[in-house]
């Protein structure tokens, strides 16, 4: 239920000249907006003004702190403190959130993994827009799955399975929804304020007693600058700990697509072998070290991830997961219709895959969307054949991109066309996470 505001009324002008001029905002004024504004008594084009204003001039850590409480009292709370298993033992709960990047397929073997050793992971998750996919629209490649669960069922399936994945519901920071919408046609998306509160207000809201967050830096992901991912990761920590949530951040490497594909039902193979035992070993060091985090923040601190997905305790637990939601975990996946194979112009040493060309491509494919309400290819998206650090030889394979519209080959092709550097030299198969061309490490740097 949403705690509606009660406190004195304002004039929407006066609260953005006041931010115009670098003020600081009240937690009267801030509720009072927010309420309004989700209300639809503050009209777009203000709530546009204060959100430019917030972007030029920022917010402090009580006014975001105040702005992120405001957002989730305009909407529902979800409580986990009484969640149990079948037989009386209380779970505790953890969770986790990627800023986005391209290949980022880690939530599907991460919350399975995690349930392994007896901590319940209700992962909320969404679709994608633009270059960076959606966990839904993955997940949707799986013949029967389904992503609308109900309060009930949701509860159900973490008591029994230990794991879901599944869409937010919509009365979760319903004000959030607004404002993002704005944000996005208003050139204010960039503010790390407006940011650190759109994702905090959700991931409290959501309940859950830990979180771990994974921030992203690089040409794939949406903070270029480890500076700026720095003070995102570090806003969005402080903000989670004043709720009293246990949080810690990451900041991950998105210069090169994580794992070999980019797209949906090839994310999903991907992701299934790495539970496996397999899969690319970025992948799996993410996966290990994520569920690491998470087991910790959750008071678990003597557990063996990837001892999990060698032994196949982690698979066991995607298939009941999958199958929980009207999935068959067993079914063959969507495969796209066409394939086209793009080459190694020189024989060296591939030093550069750039990550936000790969996850246009792949968008450009029918793996993504440019509207909410468009469609995506189940079997669209972009194979790599080698990762920075290898040895390529003229003529070999590097991506193969797939769709089931042909016509949507060239301009994929065109995102692709500066997309990879090859360097002369004999190089070394890229080992684990650090390549051969000195790229920075997966994980830079951990916040907490």
């Amino acid at each position: 239920m949403s705690t509606a505001y009660t406190g004195p009324a304002f004039d929407a002008v006066d609260i953005i000249r006041a931010k115009r001029d670098r003020g600081t905002l009240t937690a009267d004024q801030i509720g009072w907006t927010i309420d309004a504004y989700t209300r639809g008594a503050i009209a777009e084009e203000q709530m546009a003004a204060l959100n430019m204003a917030i972007l030029l001039n920022g917010m402090g850590r009580t006014e975001i702190a105040q702005w992120t409480a405001a957002m989730i009292a305009s909407g529902e709370r979800m409580d986990f403190s009484g969640l149990r298993t079948p037989d009386g033992r209380v779970l505790a709960t953890t969770d986790k959130h990627s800023t986005g990047g391209v290949g980022d397929k880690i939530t599907l073997p991460l919350a399975p993994l995690v349930a392994v050793f007896g901590v319940a992971v209700p992962q909320l998750s969404g679709r994608g827009l633009g270059h960076t996919g959606g966990t839904l629209d993955k997940l949707e490649a799986i013949p029967g799955w389904r992503a609308e669960l109900g309060h009930a069922e949701m509860m159900r399936q973490l008591s029994e399975v230990g794991a879901v994945i599944c869409a937010a519901g919509a009365g979760l920071a319903p004000a959030d929804k607004k404002l993002y919408a704005l944000r996005d046609v208003t050139g204010t998306v960039e503010s790390i304020e407006l940011i650190a509160s759109s994702i905090m207000s959700k991931k409290i809201a959501e309940g859950t007693g830990a979180l771990v967050l994974d921030v992203k830096v690089g040409s794939g992901a949406f903070m270029k600058d480890v500076d700026q991912a720095r003070r995102l990761a570090r806003t969005m920590v402080d903000l989670g700990r004043d709720a009293g949530m246990a949080t810690v951040a990451l900041l991950t490497g998105m210069d090169t697509p994580l794992g070999l594909t980019a797209g949906n039902a090839i994310e999903v193979q991907e992701a299934v072998d790495v539970l496996d035992g397999g899969g690319p070993a970025d992948v799996v060091e993410l996966t290990v070290r994520l569920a690491q985090e998470m087991l910790a923040a959750a008071g678990v601190h003597d557990a063996d991830p990837a001892a999990a997905l060698r032994d196949g305790r982690a698979m066991d637990v995607w298939r009941r997961m999958i199958a929980a939601q009207g999935g068959d975990p067993l079914a063959a996946l969507p495969v796209a219709r066409e394939s086209e194979t793009l080459t190694a112009a020189s024989d060296g040493v591939l030093t550069r895959v750039d990550a936000l060309a790969v996850g246009v491509a792949a968008w450009r494919l029918g793996a993504g969307r440019a509207r909410r309400e468009d469609a995506v290819q189940a079997g669209a998206g972009v194979r790599l054949h080698a990762k920075p650090g290898d040895t390529v030889r003229a003529g070999q394979p590097l991506m193969t991109l797939l769709s089931d519209s042909p016509d949507r080959f060239p301009r994929a092709a065109a995102a692709l066309a500066d997309a990879v550097t090859i360097e002369a030299g004999n190089g070394q198969t890229r080992p684990g996470v650090v390549d051969a061309s000195g790229a920075r490490p997966l994980v830079l740097e951990r916040i907490a």
